[in-house]
């Protein structure tokens, strides 16, 4: 599975009763209305727990810079 990570969004429209989505790295599908639905909530869902994980490590990340700043003065 390729690991690389996209910045640029799909183009999405609807087309002839169905929705196209063509996305980066020739993504090219289309879908009923009721499976670009489901698939919008599944994104929706999966980015909000994407943004999370990214402001945790963020966060993680931050405190170990502080504690090593501590640790310096302490010394």
């Amino acid at each position: 599975m390729d690991d690389k990570v996209y910045d640029e969004a799909s183009t999405v429209e609807a087309r002839d009763g169905a929705v196209s989505v063509d996305g980066p790295d020739g993504v090219d599908v289309r879908l009923s209305p009721e499976a670009a639905l489901e698939t919008s909530d599944r994104l929706l869902e999966s980015a909000a727990e994407a943004q999370g994980q990214q402001a945790a490590a963020a966060r993680a990340q931050q405190r170990l810079i502080t504690d090593a700043e501590e640790a310096r003065r302490r010394d």
